[in-house]
């Protein structure tokens, strides 16, 4: 009698056994898949545990030499990336115009200091021996006026003379009068000296010059670019030769003793984050994080930027964060490049 056909194999293997191998293989398979299983749960649950991460950047303060002067770059000292002190010369711009200027205005500072220590000085005693001079000669000539006048005056009232004879006499009189009168006040001027309020306006006008040629000199010092604080040669946008604008950055200084992690902050984990919080910086390249502190964090939120786009929170405002790294953490001669991208972990908080 013929069996009927129900799509399972009826053939017998090695002495009329059945085909024992094809179950048991779908046992193995059915335990693969239970092992699969646990594993994707287990990963699920450590996912679900996994402690929030916030991206960024790890960065250092930064400072920017602006140019004092549009004049042209006629040495540069360092080159990008160097290491410098505090000091350190890093680049010249051409002195020519600046040192003549520097010049015109200490000649002036000295000029304006002369006229006031003559002022001080009082007149000299050559001028007043003049003015005396001046005095008795413009006495002498009233005088003889004076007398000429009292002659032809009874002459013309007997009309001996001329009427305008004796105006011009008259005249004559009043005018040598009068000029006694100035070298007199002239003598008194010289003998009391300048006044007061001249020698303070003097002595402001010689403070004055004095002050546009020390900002002169500083302006001429500050031709020599160097470098405020120690720290590293981030950029040199401009090249030897180059005339940068007036304000335009000719350095760009990396300073610091560690550098920190600028992160942005997803809105959920905002209200839970506070400056002094602990926290634990990783990046690619080192297994252990470097553990540190928040130092900042904005109070204006922002949009999340590309590099920091994660999941849900892609459409969410962030707010910027700064993680000031453990130096002690550090080795001494490890330098950690700016730029690097960073993962920031939050410590729990019970």
């Amino acid at each position: 009698m013929t069996e009927p056909y129900l799509g399972i194999p009826t053939g017998r293997v090695r002495g009329g056994q059945p085909a024992a191998s094809e179950a048991c293989g779908m046992s193995r398979g059915r335990v693969a898949a239970m092992h699969c299983m646990a594993i994707a749960l287990l990963m699920l649950a450590g996912c679900a545990d996994e402690t929030p991460q916030v991206l960024g950047t790890l960065e250092y303060d930064r400072i920017t030499l602006p140019a004092p002067a549009a004049e042209r770059i006629v040495a540069i000292d360092v080159r990008e990336g160097q290491k410098v002190e505090a000091g350190a010369a890093l680049l010249t711009l051409e002195r020519t115009r600046t040192e003549a200027q520097t010049r015109a205005a200490r000649a002036e500072a000295q000029r304006q200091q002369g006229a006031l220590a003559e002022l001080e000085a009082g007149t000299r005693g050559e001028q007043i021996a003049q003015a005396r001079a001046q005095l008795a000669a413009a006495q002498a000539q009233a005088r003889d006026a004076q007398a000429y006048y009292a002659r032809v005056q009874p002459l013309g009232a007997r009309r001996l003379v001329a009427a305008a004879d004796v105006d011009r006499a008259r005249a004559a009189a009043g005018n040598a009068q009068a000029q006694a009168r100035a070298a007199q006040a002239l003598l008194q001027e010289l003998e009391n000296g300048a006044r007061r309020e001249r020698i303070a306006q003097a002595r402001s006008a010689a403070e004055v010059a004095q002050a546009q040629a020390a900002a002169q000199t500083v302006s001429l010092d500050k031709l020599d670019v160097r470098a405020p604080r120690a720290g590293r040669v981030d950029s040199l946008p401009y090249k030897l030769g180059d005339q940068a604008p007036l304000g335009a950055p000719l350095a760009i200084l990396l300073v610091g003793d560690a550098p920190y992690a600028r992160v942005y902050v997803p809105e959920p984990m905002r209200a839970g984050v506070k400056i002094g919080d602990a926290a634990q910086v990783r990046f690619d390249g080192r297994d252990t994080p470097i553990p540190g502190h928040v130092r900042a964090i904005r109070s204006e939120p922002s949009f999340t930027p590309y590099y920091a786009l994660s999941g849900k929170d892609a459409a969410r405002l962030s707010y910027l964060a700064e993680i000031e790294l453990d130096r002690g953490a550090l080795a001494r001669d490890e330098e950690l490049p700016a730029g690097l991208p960073v993962r920031v972990e939050f410590a729990a908080k019970p």
